[in-house]
């Protein structure tokens, strides 16, 4: 499935880009769109990261034993 999208780009650019009829603009454009995304989504999940390491360093020493243990215990 597939979705329609307009945007706006500048009247010279349009006309730039009508000079070359042998660029598939529509596979370009998806193509980047995907791109920035993967960017952002792993920069996301980079900072999803970051905090949990701040999480994990301020547990005192033998608290993930603990926890552990009354994981397993349940």
């Amino acid at each position: 499935m597939s979705e329609t999208v307009t945007f706006r780009i500048p009247t010279e650019l349009k006309e730039r880009a009508r000079r070359h009829p042998e660029v598939n603009w529509s596979e370009v454009v998806r193509e980047a769109i995907a791109r920035e995304v993967e960017v952002r989504e792993r920069l996301e999940t980079l900072k999803l990261l970051n905090e949990l390491r701040n999480r994990v360093k301020k547990v005192e020493k033998g608290q993930l034993d603990s926890w552990l243990r009354e994981d397993r215990g349940r």
